[in-house]
């Protein structure tokens, strides 16, 4: 069963503008999947997975090209990336629009080579695993604050109970899991799925970014990492819970950022905030994997355990990221907190305007959630409308400013 991507019409219109269209993302979010629906049949396809093609690819990239004519969809462009040079005289030559369609999972140094080769010519896209709202059928849309936005999305999105929404954060986004009817499919096998996803990873991802000596030792840095989710990063902290030094301990958590696994939120700096704390924020940003990885066996012990309001926090934050790529875009998010232990979950800066986001896992969290939202005025800055996403049964104003936002509303 083919679930329709937010991404779609967004890849779409990419692919009318450039010669290149560049989707990266995790390994298994349905990259390809979602570009053989998207092709026509005049469009070939070839991985890179094929040792075979991947060594004419490198070693004659003139050679792969014609023998792949576009236009042509090119699986794990990673691995060939003395295709781009010559990609980049192909459509110098033809200028003609949506000829390649790339993929790629190993997105920063991916996007990064792209970016250099095919300056002007690439439109880069970066898709996350599946959004509550692909899952559920329902519109997607760029997260918004504003009030006028949030009613008219009251209207055409179902609500959830706090089981649904704990169901959704435990088994996670991964289209595999979804590719049958969800409820058939069993924690069991949600297991074995991760298990295999892991060492599939390690494997393959990890291996190409750099050389891990002791597959082991990443291993429980991955755990590590997940037990942390949504907490400031502690290079310090991470490699004597997993017994590395603190400079391997950065340079693997650079390797979870580089394929997907995870996602750094800087904090929000100006001139005016002094005393702000200068770490970044580190999020999972496939709730199922993180749950894998810290072992919770079932929905109803991750949302009555210990950890509870993390992996909500985390589930929200991914679902916001999620709506930015979607829609061909940066999220354009920061978090806040100072030396007073003043804290804004999240901090969206557009069109020089703040809007403060809170998350909690309560049904009524109360006014004092959003008293630091106040902070911001010393920037300077125009603050905007700001949401307090929690499990709230309506979407409701807490005064003038803010507002209680439901968590399926998101």
């Amino acid at each position: 069963m083919y679930i329709t991507r937010a991404m779609e019409k967004t890849v779409l219109q990419i692919q009318s503008s450039f010669p290149v269209l560049l989707v990266t993302g995790p390994r298994q979010v349905g990259k390809t999947t979602m570009l053989k629906k998207l092709s026509d049949k005049k469009r070939q396809y070839v991985t890179l997975d094929d040792p075979l093609l991947r060594e004419i690819a490198v070693t004659d990239p003139g050679l792969f090209l014609q023998r792949f004519e576009p236009p042509v969809i090119i699986d794990e462009i990673q691995y060939a990336p003395e295709l781009l040079p010559h990609i980049k005289m192909y459509v110098d030559r033809t200028r003609n629009n949506g000829q390649f369609w790339l993929t790629g999972s190993q997105m920063f140094h991916l996007m990064e080579n792209a970016s250099e080769s095919l300056a002007g010519r690439v439109g880069i896209v970066n898709l996350l695993s599946l959004s509550n709202s692909e899952i559920s059928g329902q519109k997607s849309c760029v997260f918004t604050t504003k009030p006028s936005n949030i009613m008219a999305r009251l209207k055409t999105v179902k609500p959830q109970k706090l089981n649904e929404i704990f169901e959704r954060i435990f088994k996670g986004g991964m289209p595999a899991l979804y590719a049958d009817n969800e409820n058939n499919f069993s924690n069991t096998g949600t297991d074995i799925f991760f298990s295999s996803y892991v060492q599939t990873y390690l494997q393959r991802d990890v291996k190409d970014l750099t050389q891990v000596g002791d597959e082991l030792a990443f291993v429980r840095f991955l755990s590590c990492a997940a037990a942390r989710t949504g907490q400031m990063v502690n290079y310090a902290d991470m490699a004597k819970d997993t017994g590395i030094s603190p400079p391997t301990a950065k340079q693997w958590l650079s390797i979870l950022v580089t394929s997907g696994i995870v996602t750094l939120i800087e904090p929000y700096f100006n001139n005016a905030l002094k005393r702000i704390i200068k770490s970044p924020k580190m999020y999972f940003l496939d709730t199922g994997l993180c749950a894998y990885l810290t072992k919770w066996t079932t929905p109803q012990a991750l949302e009555a355990g210990a950890m509870s309001g993390a992996f909500f926090e985390t589930w929200v934050v991914s679902e916001i990221i999620k709506s930015y790529y979607n829609a061909g875009k940066r999220p354009p998010i920061y978090y806040y907190r100072d030396k007073d232990n003043r804290e804004i979950d999240l901090i969206i800066h557009e069109n020089n305007t703040l809007y403060p986001v809170e998350i909690k896992k309560s049904s009524n969290p109360g006014k004092n959630a959003v008293k630091h939202f106040d902070v911001l005025e010393k920037t300077g800055l125009e603050i905007g409308e700001g949401s307090l996403v929690c499990l709230s049964a309506d979407f409701l104003p807490i005064d003038k400013q803010n507002w209680y936002v439901p968590a399926w509303l998101i």
